[in-house]
C-alpha cells in the first residue's frame, strides 16, 4: 500500500542567482524498516507537510530513493528549501544477520593475565566468528575497578601482533579491562596500530562504544569494526541518493537511543545505529501525541515491537542485548517483538487458528483478501473486524467459515497485545497506549492495563517523523571517587558527554545534560560510584 499525503499549496522565496530557495526551513526523515521505507518532510514549526511509504528493497538504496523521490514530488520547486535528512536504516543489523559484507577484524584485548581464561569471541556463532575474525590476542595490561593496573602494558606484544596481520585485514578492535573509566592503555594500542599499519587504518576503542562490561563491551566493539564497509556504503548510497536528486542538504544518522549524529560519527560508530528503528518509533510517537510516558505499539507489515516512551525517550534495555547471536552492551531501547503485522499470514480453523509468523509482507496490497489476493492476512481480519477500510474487494460475499477464522485470529492477536502491554508497562495501569506504524490499526480501542489507546495523526510515519525531530546526543561513562574530587570528576564527565554531542551534530550553545545517573560500588578500597551522563541538543543551524 504505497500512501503519500500532501499540503494543497506551498511557495518559498527562490534565489534567482542561484536557483535554490533563499529559506532552507524543511527537514526531511526516512525510515527503512523490514516492509517498508518511510518518508516526512516537515517544516521549521514541526509540521507534517508530505509523507509517504514505499516497498523496502533488498538493497535498501531502491526503496530510500523511491521514498526521497515520492515526498520531493509533493513539493515541486520546492525541492531547494530541504535542508536536512535524517536516516534510519537497518542496514547494519541486516549486515550482521546474514553475515553479509562484513570486516575482518584484527581483535586485541589488553587484559593478560586475569582474563586468558575466556578468549576473545568465544561465545559467538561459529560462522559469525569464521568470517568476522582474523586473529586475535590476548596482552598483558588492563585495570582493576579502582584504577590500578593489572600489569605493565605489553607494547612490544601489540607491536609484533600488528606485524603479523598486516595486509591481511579491514579494521582493528581494542578492549581493555575497565578501559572505559581508564582509556589511555586503548588509545596508545591505537597508536601503535596506527604506526605498524598505516595512519589510516580503521581502529574502534571499545571505551568509545559500550559501558562497563568486559566481553560484551569487546564484542560491540568487534562489530563496530567489521561494520565500517557496511557504514560506508550505507552513508555513500546516502550521499548519493541526495545528489542524484540534486538535494544540498546536510545528512545525519538516528542512532539507538533515538537521538542523531552526523554523517562522520556515523561512519565511524556504525553499531550505534543497529536500534535506530524502533527507537524513531517511539520518539515519533512522543512527538505526535504530545506525551512524554505512554507504552508504544509501533505495527508494522511483518512485527509489532512494544517499547516504553520514559521522559520523552526510550526506555532503555537493563540487560545484555543479543544481536545476529551476539551478546553486547550498549545502550538499546527495551523492546518486545511480537510476529504481528499488517502482512501476517492467517491459517487454521476457528477453534485453532494459526498466526504467522509468515508473513507476505510489502506484498499484503497484492496478496491480502481484501484486495484481491488469496491470501488471508491479518489486515484481512482488522477490515472484516470493522477495524480499518482497506482494499478493493468487499468483504459482504466471504463465507461463514472465513469470517469466524478471521475473527477467531484477531481475538487472539488482541490477546497477544494485552499480554505484551501489560509485560511492557511493569504493571503500571496509569499510562496510555500509542499505536503507530501502519498496521497501528490492528490495536484495538480498549487494551486492559493502559488507560486509553491513542492514534495521532500521522501515526503510520511515526518512525520517519522520529528521526526527523530527534536530538544530537553524546554519552560518558565513568568511574567517580564518593569523597574528594567526586565534583570536578562529574564535571569532566558531563563535559565529555557534551563533546560527544557537538561531535555528533548538535549546536554547542544549546547543549545540556539530559539525564545523569549513580550507582555506588562496593567492596573496594576508596570509595567510588559509577556515573553515567548524556547530553543532548538540537542540530546547529544551517
Amino acid at each position: 500500500m504505497h500512501q503519500s499525503e500532501t499540503p494543497a499549496n506551498m511557495t518559498a522565496p527562490t534565489d534567482a542567482g542561484n536557483g535554490r530557495s533563499a529559506v532552507r526551513d524543511l527537514r526531511i526523515g526516512i525510515d527503512v524498516g523490514g516492509t517498508n521505507t518511510d518518508a516526512v518532510i516537515m517544516d521549521q514549526t514541526n509540521a507534517v507537510i508530505a509523507w509517504t511509504k514505499q516497498p523496502t528493497t533488498r538493497d535498501v538504496t531502491g526503496g530510500m530513493n523511491a521514498a526521497l523521490s515520492a515526498v520531493l514530488e509533493k513539493i515541486p520547486g520546492q525541492q531547494g528549501r530541504v535542508g536536512r535528512v535524517m536516516l534510519g536504516t537497518t542496514h547494519a543489523t541486516n549486515a550482521i544477520l546474514e553475515r553479509r559484507n562484513l570486516g575482518r577484524v584484527a581483535v586485541v584485548r589488553i587484559g593478560a593475565p586475569a582474563t586468558t581464561a575466556v578468549p576473545p569471541l568465544d561465545n559467538w556463532p561459529a560462522d559469525l566468528r569464521r568470517t568476522v575474525e582474523a586473529d586475535h590476542i590476548v596482552i598483558r595490561g588492563g585495570h582493576f575497578i579502582d584504577g590500578y593496573p593489572i600489569a605493565p602494558l605489553d607494547v612490544d606484544e601489540a607491536r609484533r601482533f600488528f606485524g603479523k596481520v598486516a595486509g591481511s585485514i579491514d579494521a582493528v578492535a581494542i578492549t581493555g579491562v575497565f578501559s572505559p573509566a581508564f582509556p589511555d592503555q586503548e588509545r596508545a594500542i591505537a597508536e601503535i596500530a596506527a604506526q605498524e599499519l598505516g595512519s589510516d587504518a580503521v581502529v574502534s576503542m571499545s571505551h568509545e562504544i559500550g559501558s562497563l562490561g568486559l566481553v560484551e563491551r569487546e564484542n560491540a566493539t568487534v562489530l563496530n569494526a567489521a561494520l565500517y564497509r557496511v557504514a560506508r556504503e550505507v552513508t555513500g548510497a546516502l550521499e548519493s541518493v541526495l545528489q542524484q536528486r540534486g538535494l544540498d542538504a546536510t545528512p545525519f544518522f538516528a542512532q539507538n537511543d533515538g537521538t542523531l549524529m552526523a554523517l562522520e560519527y556515523a561512519a565511524s560508530y556504525p553499531v550505534l545505529t543497529i536500534g535506530s528503528g524502533p527507537a524513531n518509533s517511539i520518539r515519533g510517537a512522543a512527538f505526535l501525541s504530545g506525551l512524554d510516558n505512554a507504552v508504544v505499539a509501533d505495527v508494522g507489515g511483518t512485527s509489532t515491537d512494544l517499547g516504553v516512551l520514559t521522559n520523552g525517550y526510550p526506555r532503555e534495555s537493563a540487560v545484555a542485548v543479543e544481536i545476529g547471536g551476539v551478546r553486547t552492551n550498549f545502550r538499546m531501547p527495551d523492546i518486545l517483538s511480537l510476529a504481528i503485522g499488517g502482512g501476517t499470514k492467517i491459517s487454521g480453523t476457528p477453534d485453532e487458528p494459526r498466526i504467522g509468523p509468515e508473513s507476505v509482507g510489502y506484498r499484503v496490497d497484492t496478496e491480502a483478501l481484501v484486495f484481491g489476493g488469496q491470501t488471508a492476512t491479518l489486515t484481512d481480519a482488522a477490515v472484516a473486524g470493522g477495524r480499518t477500510t482497506l482494499g478493493t474487494t468487499p468483504v459482504d460475499g466471504w463465507s461463514a467459515d472465513r469470517r469466524a477464522l478471521l475473527g477467531a485470529a484477531l481475538a487472539d492477536v488482541d490477546a497477544r497485545l494485552d499480554d505484551a502491554a501489560d509485560r511492557m508497562s511493569l504493571g503500571k495501569a496509569d499510562r496510555p497506549l500509542v499505536a503507530v506504524g501502519g498496521g497501528g490499526f490492528l490495536i484495538p480501542d480498549r487494551v486492559p492495563g493502559v488507560t486509553e489507546v491513542l492514534r495521532p495523526a500521522h501515526s503510520a510515519v511515526a518512525n520517519a517523523v522520529g528521526a526527523v525531530i530527534a536530538l544530537a546526543s553524546g554519552r560518558w561513562d565513568a568511574i567517580i571517587p564518593v569523597g574528594a574530587g567526586r565534583k570536578s570528576a562529574i564535571d569532566a564527565a558531563c563535559q565529555t558527554a557534551i563533546t560527544r554531542a557537538i561531535e555528533a551534530g548538535a549546536e554547542p550553545d544549546k547543549v545540556e545534560i539530559v539525564e545523569m545517573t549513580e550507582i555506588p560500588l562496593s567492596y573496594l578500597t576508596d570509595p567510588s560510584t559509577r556515573i553515567h551522563v548524556k547530553a543532548a541538543g538540537p542540530l546547529g543551524l544551517l
